[in-house]
């Protein structure tokens, strides 16, 4: 038993005045594979957990001159709650041992020293806390690649948007998203990345217009140690990192011309030169590119005309949110109840609120709305606090919010029919689950039964 597979290993402490007790104890459990830190004194356990030490476990002597282990482990425990402390005692003072696990450790030695049990104890521990970080890897990725369930919306359109990524998911065609800036296209890239069978394997971002112009070639494809000034090691690349997983290459029309040549053979031969070598490297990638500029543009202009037809083999079109206005809707309740736990406060949304934000275009989308929400929820304490339409209008371009763009809608729609639609269409993804819909819709589910019964009966006093 180690900990090996962990990029920084746990670290066990061993706290007891006795160095020579100290010392068998270290290298029994370096032995074992664990790394070991050694204290003779309260003050010098404190001392190396306040360096930052990774410690998993501390083993803790119960009888020590000045500051004694019980005092010793309630400072440890108030500075890192996690750490998992095993106490240290003689036969004579097991009365105190059982005082220690009152006072939270996990478990107790007698001395003299049991070796065997101590091995049996410590690895069924080590487990546990690597199962434990396991999990939180997992929980961790599952928050960084968001599935298709994670994307909100009630609209037909991004119905529509869903259910073709869906499909392409299930294939290793390279995709292209287009849409504008802030409509999520990011999040639908990870969301194809998470649904595929390439879920377990790497997926690896990179904003092409971010890169500097001089270093794209290197960053994307890699480098030979001595290949330019400054390239001291090898740098696998973005290509290289990703093998078997998938590589989503964010405004890939800002990329060069002459890198688009190495792209190009990375698609076709699935290999790669970096930058001094001279051998190509193997790799096995699935592209995801995305774009704000029309497909023209990029057909035409922008991108070569060979590439393009490469990395657009599934074209998937993001609407912008001025013309979805039921996911406005669903859209705003979410944020409001994702900012309700993230401030741990009541988060509400004035009638005057959701108005103002369903008239308003949003040039920046998904992303601006999120924002704007944040926004006034940040600078105030009130809890609960209701955000209304007045809080809203400075912040918004313009300071208010301009008529719909032409075409939009014909005539004004009322926020009722909106809303009544947004729940038939939640109701319908979920297949007529209420629980399921009032959730998707960020609303309770007695709100949601209130909703539908004024809905069928607009004569009643049923609350918006």
């Amino acid at each position: 038993m180690n900990a090996a597979g962990v990029a920084r290993p746990f670290e066990i402490l061993v706290v007891d005045d006795d160095s020579n007790l100290a010392g068998t104890l270290q290298e029994f459990l370096q032995e074992e594979g664990y790394t070991v830190q050694v204290a003779h004194s309260a003050a010098e356990a404190l001392a190396i957990q306040a360096r930052g030490a990774r410690l998993a476990i501390a083993l803790v002597d119960l009888i020590m001159p000045g500051t004694d282990g019980l005092a010793l482990l309630e400072e440890l425990h108030r500075r890192d709650p996690d750490l998992v402390i095993l106490v240290m005692t003689g036969y004579g003072t097991i009365e105190s041992a059982v005082d220690a696990i009152k006072r939270g450790a996990e478990d107790y030695f007698t001395k003299p020293f049991d070796f065997e049990t101590a091995r049996k104890k410590i690895a069924r521990l080590m487990e546990v806390l690597e199962l434990r970080e396991r999990v939180a890897k997992l929980e961790a990725s599952l928050e960084c690649y968001p599935s298709f369930e994670s994307i909100v919306y009630v609209s037909c359109s991004m119905q529509r948007v869903v259910d073709k990524a869906r499909a392409a998911a299930l294939t290793d065609a390279p995709v292209f998203l287009t849409g504008e800036t802030g409509t999520g296209k990011e999040m639908l890239a990870r969301a194809i990345h998470a649904a595929s069978p390439r879920a377990r394997r790497a997926f690896v971002p990179v904003n092409c217009g971010a890169l500097p112009r001089d270093l794209v070639e290197s960053e994307l494809f890699g480098f030979r140690r001595g290949a330019f000034t400054g390239a001291y090691a090898d740098a696998p690349g973005v290509f290289v990192s990703a093998h078997g997983g998938t590589v989503f290459l964010d405004e890939i029309g800002e990329m060069p011309k002459e890198a688009q040549v190495k792209l190009l053979r990375v698609l076709q031969e699935g290999e790669v030169r970096p930058v001094g070598a001279r051998q190509a490297v193997q790799v096995d990638v699935r592209l995801i590119s995305a774009s704000n500029r029309c497909l023209a543009e990029l057909r035409g202009t922008v991108l070569r005309p060979d590439l393009y037809y490469r990395v657009a083999t599934v074209v998937i079109e993001v609407p912008p949110l001025r013309t979805r206005q039921e996911d406005v809707l669903v859209l705003t309740q979410h944020c409001a109840a994702r900012l309700s736990r993230r401030y741990n406060r009541e988060i509400l949304l004035a009638r005057s609120a959701l108005e103002t934000l369903l008239v308003y275009p949003f040039p920046g989308n998904v992303r601006e709305l999120e924002g704007v929400l944040e926004s006034v929820t940040a600078v105030s304490q009130n809890d609960p606090q209701t955000i209304t339409g007045k809080d809203l209008k400075p912040l918004l371009q313009g300071g208010s919010p301009p008529a719909p763009p032409a075409g939009l809608t014909e005539q004004p729609v009322s926020m009722e029919r909106i809303e009544d639609f947004a729940i038939q269409q939640a109701l319908r993804l979920c297949q007529g689950n209420r629980t399921k819909a009032a959730a998707m819709l960020g609303i309770s589910r007695d709100t949601l039964y209130r909703k539908l019964r004024r809905a069928a009966d607009p004569e009643s006093n049923g609350s918006v």
